[in-house]
C-alpha cells in the first residue's frame, strides 16, 4: 500500500494538521477573548478616566 517515505511524509501531514487544529482551538476559546476582553478593559478604564478629568475641570 504505502513505501516508508511515503508513510513518513503521511504522518508528517497528519502532525501538521493535528498541531494546526490545537492552535487554532486553543487560539479560538482563549487567546481572542482575552485579548478582546483586555482591549475593552483599557477602553473603560480611559472613558472613566475622561469622565474624571471633565468633572475636575469643571
Amino acid at each position: 500500500m504505502f513505501e516508508f517515505d511515503q508513510y513518513l511524509g503521511f504522518l508528517a501531514f497528519l502532525s501538521i494538521l493535528t498541531l494546526g487544529f490545537w492552535l487554532m482551538i486553543f487560539l479560538v476559546t482563549f487567546v481572542v477573548p482575552f485579548w478582546i476582553g483586555g482591549a475593552l478593559l483599557e477602553r473603560f478604564k480611559e472613558m472613566k478616566e475622561e469622565k474624571k478629568a471633565r468633572r475636575e475641570a469643571l
